[in-house]
C-alpha cells in the first residue's frame, strides 16, 4: 500500500477537519519513522510534543504489553494502582503534598476540567491571552485566543477576555475581583513557540493573589520534561493554583491530567466531573514508563543542553531571524521564507517539522533524540534554507 493509495482512502472516509494529509506514516522506532513508500525520515515534531521517549520505546512497549495483558480497562466506579501511583508521582512533581489529580484523555479535555473548577469559586470571568491556543472543545476554544478557529463557532461561553501574552499592564487591567481564573501557557506553542518576559509569571501570580483568582498554567506543550523542568514554569519560582497536562504525559499514548493545587484541590465535589478513558490502566502504566525512564537516565538535564545547542546552531544560520524556546521545544522564526514551504521542503529533504505559522517553524522532537540526530536536523534544515533563498 502506497501514500498515493492511502490518502486516497482517507479522503474517502474521513472528515475533511485536517485537511488531505502529506504522508502516510506507517511504522517508527526511536525519532525515525517510515512512510507508506518505505521512505524515511526524522521525526522533529515528535507528534506535536507527544512521543517524548519517540516510537516503540522499550520501557512503554513492556510496560504497556505487560498491563494490556492483565487489566486493559476499568470503568470511574473503581480504583486501580496505575492510576493512583502516577497520581502520587505527578503530586510530588508539584511540590505540593495537598494537591490532587484528575486524570482525562487529552489537553482540551484538561483545560475544560479546569474551566468547570474555576466555576466552583463562584465567579464565572477567565482572563485568557491573545494568540493562546487551549484546545477546540467548546469551553477550551473560548479559551483559545486565535481567532481564526473561535470565529466559525461562535457564540462561545461568555466572560473570557483575551489579552496580549506577555503584557503585564494589559493583564493588569483585565483581572478583577470578579475574575475566576486566569490560564496561561508558560511558552505558547501553537503561536509559534513566543517566550515572554522573565517576570511575567510571577507577576501574573502576584495579580491572581491580589484579586483572589486561580492561576491555571497550561502545560500541555511545556510539560513532561519538554523544556528541561517537569512543568515548564519552574524557573519563574511560582505556585500555580491548577496546572493542565497532556501530549507528552501517557508517553505517546492519549492522556491527560488537571492537577488542582493548595485550597483547589478540594473544589470538585463528588459528581462534579468525570472520564471514561481518564487514567486508564494502560495509559498510566505508559506514563509512569516514561517518567520513570526520564528519572533514572537524567533526561530533564541533557534535554536543557541539547535546547541551548540547537538553538545557538539555528541561530547562526543565514536566513534564519531568532531561535527561540526552551529545551526541546523551539521555534525558528524565518527572516523572509515562507514556514510553509519551508516544512515541505525539509519534508522532502526526509525530516519532519511543522509551520506553526506564516513565519515560524516549531519543533519539538523526542526527549532521546541524539546529538548526531540533532546535527543531521541543523545540517539538513541549513541546506533547506540555503537553497529556497
Amino acid at each position: 500500500m502506497t501514500n498515493k493509495k492511502y490518502l486516497k482512502r482517507w479522503d474517502s472516509s474521513l472528515q475533511n477537519n485536517y485537511g488531505k494529509p502529506s504522508i502516510a506514516l506507517v511504522k517508527g522506532k526511536g525519532i525515525v519513522v517510515t512512510d507508506a513508500d518505505g521512505k524515511t525520515y526524522l521525526d522533529f515534531l515528535g507528534g506535536i510534543a507527544t512521543s517524548i521517549l519517540g516510537h516503540a520505546h522499550p520501557a512503554i512497549v513492556k510496560a504497556v504489553t505487560t498491563q494490556i495483558s492483565t487489566l486493559s480497562h476499568v470503568s470511574n466506579f473503581y480504583a486501580h494502582p496505575n492510576a493512583i501511583e502516577l497520581a502520587e508521582k505527578l503530586v510530588a512533581m508539584t511540590g505540593d503534598k495537598n494537591a490532587k489529580v484528575f486524570f482525562c484523555q487529552s489537553g482540551a479535555e484538561a483545560n475544560e476540567s479546569a474551566l468547570k473548577l474555576s466555576r466552583r469559586t463562584g465567579k464565572v470571568r477567565v482572563v485568557a491571552a491573545q494568540g493562546a491556543f487551549h484546545g477546540r472543545t467548546m469551553g477550551a476554544l473560548s479559551l483559545t485566543g486565535q481567532p481564526s478557529k473561535r470565529e466559525p463557532f461562535l457564540p462561545l461561553i461568555k466572560g473570557v477576555k483575551h489579552v496580549p501574552y506577555g503584557d503585564i499592564d494589559a493583564m493588569r487591567k483585565a483581572i478583577s475581583k470578579k475574575t475566576a481564573m486566569v490560564i496561561i501557557e508558560p511558552i505558547m506553542g501553537e503561536a509559534g513557540v513566543v517566550v515572554p518576559p522573565a517576570d511575567y509569571l510571577q507577576e501574573v501570580r502576584k495579580l491572581c493573589d491580589k484579586n483572589g483568582s486561580l492561576l491555571v498554567i497550561d502545560a500541555v506543550q511545556t510539560g513532561m520534561g519538554r523544556t528541561g523542568d517537569w512543568f515548564g514554569y519552574e524557573y519563574s519560582g511560582i505556585t500555580p493554583d491548577v496546572i493542565t497536562l497532556a501530549k507528552g504525559l501517557g508517553g505517546g499514548l492519549p492522556l491527560g491530567a488537571m492537577i488542582a493545587l493548595g485550597k483547589a484541590a478540594d473544589l470538585f465535589q463528588a459528581g462534579d466531573h468525570g472520564s471514561t478513558f481518564g487514567g486508564n490502566p494502560v495509559t498510566t502504566a505508559a506514563g509512569l514508563a516514561a517518567i520513570k525512564f526520564i528519572e533514572t537516565q537524567d533526561i530533564l538535564q541533557k534535554v536543557e543542553k541539547k535546547g541551548l545547542y540547537l538553538m545557538q546552531e539555528l541561530a547562526l544560520i543565514p536566513g534564519v531571524k531568532e531561535a527561540r524556546g526552551a529545551g526541546l521545544l523551539i521555534g525558528i522564526e524565518l527572516e523572509s521564507l515562507k514556514a510553509s514551504e519551508v516544512s515541505d521542503a525539509m519534508r522532502e529533504a526526509g525530516v519532519l517539522v511543522n509551520a506553526a505559522n506564516g513565519t515560524t517553524i516549531r519543533i519539538a522532537p523526542a526527549l532521546i533524540v541524539t546529538d548526531a540526530q540533532i546535527n543531521k536536523f541543523i545540517s539538513t534544515f541549513r541546506k533547506v534554507i540555503t537553497g529556497a533563498k
